[in-house]
């Protein structure tokens, strides 16, 4: 078998992805976007409401954390540099009193967008049915 270098490695674990198997670093990733946070803030950059075909925003800090009704200094500030590490958001500071931070979708980000988007549409239009079912599951198990 002839000797393959790191780049030929990483092609052919790249043909290889398997989230259905334990080692496949591609769980990570799935784990990463699955967070709620991730899914608010993608949804929050990337516009939503009747001005969503205008493109992703950028967003300083304070408007995301406004935005995000109840998430925390600590989650947005961890969440936010995941995105970042992953090329998912960018940051940008610009040198002025105070200084401005602000945050605005990738190519790769935005393509996220549009699944994270289709999401809280789902979760918002069939949450009554949600509830519903769940008041009768409780109610047969006897909760």
């Amino acid at each position: 078998m002839p000797t393959q270098t790191a780049a030929q490695k990483r092609a052919q674990a790249r043909e290889e992805y398997d989230a259905f198997l334990a080692g496949c670093p591609s769980r990570q990733l799935l784990d990463r976007i699955s967070d709620k946070w991730v899914a608010l803030i993608l949804a929050a950059l990337g516009r939503d409401g009747p001005d969503r075909d205008a493109g992703p925003q950028v967003m300083r800090y304070s408007e995301l954390s406004r935005r995000l009704a109840g998430v925390s200094q600590k989650m947005l500030t961890q969440t936010l540099r995941s995105l970042e590490r992953d090329g998912l958001v960018t940051r940008t500071v610009t040198p002025s009193v105070p200084v401005t931070v602000t945050y605005e979708l990738t190519g790769l980000g935005q393509s996220l967008h549009q699944l994270m988007y289709g999401m809280k549409l789902w979760a918002e239009a069939h949450m009554d049915e949600v509830h519903a079912n769940r008041e009768r599951y409780d109610a047969a198990a006897g909760r």
